[in-house]
């Protein structure tokens, strides 16, 4: 694909219609500047919206991604080629999809966390202050129990869905 034709398709459609760069973006849901970038190639827009702008522009999304009208003979053709490289381009790989999912986890679970943390400061400021060293102790291995539930829950769900989602396709 190349996304300067592309980009200068997606601006000959918009022009067609008598559109700015900010009135599409309105339609469909995204910034003027977000048009531009995908108008000058910078990048390739979203599945979404590829969808969006066929249904504004009143063209077939294969005709989006080669960059120009097809005729009937060539649809097939062009569609095979098109899909291909999108398959290439949007794969990502397992370490990509572990740390993707890492980090999801992570933001999603980060209050119930910081909690844990101020539950286990706490009880080590009350071992300190009340001279326990038990308390202290105690604090110490709630850490460790606390790291290890995270590391554990946090490896299942990774799990579940990096793995999980590549048996489906194998």
């Amino acid at each position: 694909m190349d996304l300067i034709q592309i980009g200068k398709f997606i601006a000959q459609l918009r022009k067609e219609r008598g559109l700015s760069q900010e009135q599409v973006g309105e339609i469909i849901g995204v910034t003027n500047k977000t048009v531009s970038r995908w108008e000058t190639g910078t990048y390739l827009p979203p599945a979404e919206m590829l969808i969006s702008m066929s249904k504004l522009f009143d063209v077939s999304i294969n005709e989006l991604l080669s960059g120009k009208r097809l005729k009937q003979e060539e649809y097939k053709a062009v569609a095979e080629e098109n899909l291909c490289q999108t398959v290439k381009a949007s794969s990502f790989t397992l370490k990509e999809k572990i740390s993707f999912y890492k980090r999801k986890w992570l933001k999603d679970h980060i209050a119930s966390m910081c909690c844990c943390g101020i539950g286990i400061i706490t009880v080590f400021a009350a071992g300190i202050i009340a001279k326990q060293p038990l308390l202290m102790a105690a604090s110490m291995l709630l850490l460790i129990a606390g790291h290890a539930w995270r590391n554990n829950a946090m490896m299942a769900y990774v799990e579940r869905n990096a793995f999980d989602d590549t048996e489906k396709y194998s």
